[in-house]
C-alpha cells in the first residue's frame, strides 16, 4: 500500500529494545516484499512468531484446470454453484476454482462459518464481496467488510474470515503469484495517489487497532509453492501489540470508484482499479454515458488480442449483455482469439441513453485462462451462439 501507517504501541527507534510490562522483550518481525528492497511493515509480537511445534502436509482437493477448448466465449453462473455441505462452508477451504493460469487462480465461495487461520505465502489475494458481511481478522488488526468491498491481503499475512449475519458471504477471490496494488500511473514517485486517480487515500480503510487473542498450539493453514501445510504455533499468531510501515491489508469499496466519462465511449483502462502480475482488475460502475450527439453508448465490437477478458456481473443491468442469459452472479469469459461485443440490438437500443446503472468487476489476464472445476459445472452452453442465434446448443 502506498502510504505509511502506525498502529498500537511502538518504540521510538526501529530495532531497539522494546519491553513488555513483565520486562521481557517483544519480538520484532519484519514483513517485507522483494527482499529488503521494497515496502515492509515492522510488527511487535508478544511471543516468538517463529515458534512452531508441528507441521503436516494437507491435501489440496480443489483440483487443476483444463484448456478453454474449443476456443469460444463462455458464460458461467456462480449463483448455480452448490457445496456438498452447504451449512458448513468457510471462506478459505470452501473456495471453488473457477479459472487459473501461471499468474493467478480465480475462485468463488459462499461462506457461512468462520474460516481456519490461513496464510497465503504464494502471493497477494484480492477478495470482492458480492453479498453478505463479515470481519477480516489479521495479525495487523481487524477490518469490517461488506457488499462491494475489495479486500487486498498481502502475501504471508495470517488471517481468518468471520461471516456475520444471516446472508452468505459470497466472495470472488483472486490469488496472485505476486503482488496486487493500485496502477502505477495513479501514484506519484513517493506513492501518493495523483489527481487523475479515480480513488485516493480517503477512500481506503485499514486496521486501526491491534487484535490480541490468547491461545496455545494454534493451527495455521499455509498455501505455498509446493501445496498446503498446516503449521501449529506454540502461541496464537494474533499477538501483535503494534506495527508500522507501508505493507498491510486494506479495503476499498467499489462505490467509491469515480468513473471517468467522455463525449465518446471510453476504453476499459479508464476503469482500471488494480494491477497484478500479468493481469489487471477494472470496476464498471453506474455512470453518465457518452454525450456526443451521435454517440453509441455501449461498447463497440473488439478483439483483445493480448488478453482474456473475464467479467463478473454484480449489480444493475449490463446494457451490452441484454438477451444473453447473463444475470447477477454471472461470469463471462471472452478469450483472446475471439472478437466480442454487444448482443444483437443492444447498440441501437442504447442510443440516447444518458446513464448506465450497472456494476461489474473485470479481470483481464495476459496469459490464457484455463477452466477449473467450478467453471466446468456452472457453464451455460448456449452463450457462445447468442450473437448468431444458432449453434450446437441453441434451441
Amino acid at each position: 500500500m502506498p502510504y505509511y501507517r502506525t498502529v498500537g504501541e511502538l518504540p521510538r527507534k526501529r530495532h531497539t529494545q522494546f519491553r513488555k510490562p513483565d520486562g521481557g522483550l517483544y519480538a520484532e518481525e519484519l514483513m517485507g516484499v522483494e527482499g529488503f528492497s521494497s515496502d515492509s511493515a515492522l510488527l511487535y509480537h508478544r511471543f516468538l512468531p517463529t515458534a512452531i511445534v508441528n507441521a503436516e502436509t494437507v491435501e489440496d482437493t480443489r483440483g487443476g484446470t483444463v484448456a478453454n477448448l474449443p476456443l469460444k466465449p463462455r458464460h458461467f453462473r456462480t449463483q448455480d454453484l452448490k457445496w456438498d455441505e452447504p451449512d458448513r462452508v468457510d471462506a478459505v477451504t470452501g473456495r471453488r476454482l473457477l479459472f487459473g493460469n501461471s499468474d493467478v487462480a480465480i475462485c468463488f465461495v459462499a461462506a457461512n462459518e468462520t474460516s481456519p487461520l490461513y496464510r497465503n505465502a504464494f502471493g497477494d489475494e484480492l477478495l470482492y464481496v458480492q453479498t453478505g458481511a463479515g470481519t477480516l481478522e489479521t495479525i495487523y488488526g481487524a477490518l469490517k467488510v461488506g457488499v462491494g468491498d475489495y479486500v487486498v491481503i498481502p502475501t504471508s499475512c495470517t488471517y481468518r474470515i468471520v461471516p456475520e449475519g444471516d446472508e452468505e458471504l459470497r466472495l470472488f477471490v483472486l490469488e496472485a503469484t505476486g503482488h496486487i496494488g493500485p496502477p502505477k500511473r495513479y501514484l506519484s514517485k513517493k506513492g501518493q495517489f495523483l489527481e487523475h486517480s479515480p480513488y485516493c487515500e480517503r477512500d481506503i480503510r485499514v486496521p486501526t487497532a491491534p487484535l490480541l487473542v490468547d491461545g496455545e498450539d494454534v493451527p495455521v493453514l499455509v498455501r505455498h509453492r509446493a501445496g498446503l501445510t498446516r503449521m501449529t504455533y506454540a502461541n496464537h499468531p494474533f499477538d501483535v501489540v503494534g506495527w508500522d510501515g507501508c505493507l498491510y491489508p486494506w479495503v476499498f469499496n467499489i462505490e467509491d470508484f469515480e468513473p471517468i466519462t467522455g463525449r465518446l465511449h471510453q476504453p476499459p483502462p479508464v476503469h482500471q482499479t488494480f494491477e497484478g502480475p500479468n493481469f489487471v482488475v477494472c470496476s464498471f460502475c453506474p455512470r453518465k454515458v457518452d454525450y456526443h450527439p451521435l454517440a453509441v453508448p455501449v461498447p463497440y465490437n473488439h478483439a483483445n488480442v493480448d488478453s482474456d477478458e473475464l467479467m463478473f456481473y454484480v449489480g444493475g443491468n449490463y446494457e451490452a449483455r441484454k438477451g444473453s442469459g447473463i444475470g447477477l452472479g454471472s461470469l463471462s469469459l471472452h478469450p483472446s482469439g475471439c472478437a466480442h461485443g454487444p448482443q444483437p440490438g443492444a447498440a441501437e437500443a442504447s442510443l440516447g441513453a444518458e446513464r448506465f446503472d450497472e456494476t461489474a468487476v473485470m479481470v483481464d489476464t495476459f496469459r490464457p485462462l484455463n477452466l477449473g472445476e467450478a467453471a466446468q459445472v456452472s457453464e451455460d452452453p448456449r452463450y457462445a451462439w447468442t450473437w448468431a442465434r444458432r449453434g450446437p446448443d441453441w434451441t
